[in-house]
């Protein structure tokens, strides 16, 4: 399983975390997401993680997409908002 951290903007309640997670939870191939309002972050975990797909997914929803998060590592360390 493979983990990824991706920087999203415009995220500034707990209506908005739960609908950036939804949005991305939707994709295939998707197992979690976790969205943290506090550092702007959303932690995807996934088998076929697709950074377009993830883009697409935020900007379709109203919300600014930056990038992938310098990841120290790709693996299933344990990550909590």
């Amino acid at each position: 399983m493979e983990i990824r951290t991706f920087i999203v903007e415009g995220m500034t309640c707990k209506n908005c975390k739960a609908h950036v997670e939804k949005s991305i939870k939707n994709i295939s191939g998707i197992d979690d997401v976790i969205a943290d309002l506090a550092n702007g972050q959303v932690r995807v975990s996934g088998n076929e993680i697709d950074n377009l797909k993830i883009k697409q997914s935020v900007e379709e929803s109203g919300y600014i997409y930056k990038g992938e998060a310098n990841n120290a590592s790709r693996s299933s360390d344990v990550w909590l908002s």
